[in-house]
């Protein structure tokens, strides 16, 4: 099974951002360098759904450190496009509470219980549908 893209915003982080996402890593020894690199330049986020979702995108993103995903799962998007470990290419929840306040923190008008209630049958009886123009998965026409 693949991954519905629910989701996606394109964003240009400020430092302040950047700092507020990842605060509970402050005073760790990489959150500058992370904090500095999130608010280098363009990024993508998403709203990913499937089963068991944070535990396959986790899977298909590799390990943090990216020698360890060259080593460990060389077909891992770290291990194919990562730098170095706070450049690792890719951001995923670690689990079900953090994608919550992630998602909120990304897409504060995106109502997880409304897409639970309306879309999300649709999703996990196989009837969603991508909607090429708007580069996400939506019902079929006809049944919104």
């Amino acid at each position: 099974m693949l991954f519905v893209i629910v989701r996606w915003k394109d964003l240009a982080w400020k430092k302040q951002d950047s700092e507020r996402f990842y605060i509970e890593h402050a005073g760790r020894f990489f959150y500058q360098r992370l904090v500095e690199f999130m608010s280098s330049g363009p990024i993508r986020a998403y709203i990913l759904a499937r089963e068991d979702a944070v535990i396959h995108w986790r899977e298909l993103m590799g390990p943090t450190k990216v020698f360890q995903a060259r080593y460990t799962s060389p077909d891992s998007i770290r291990a194919q496009y990562g730098l170095t470990d706070t450049r690792n290419t890719t951001h995923g929840s670690d689990s079900i509470e953090s994608a919550r306040r992630e998602i909120h923190f990304f897409f504060p008008e995106f109502s997880m219980e409304d897409w639970m209630e309306k879309e999300e049958p649709a999703f996990r009886d196989g009837r969603m549908e991508y909607d090429q123009r708007r580069r996400i998965h939506t019902l079929p026409v006809l049944q919104r």
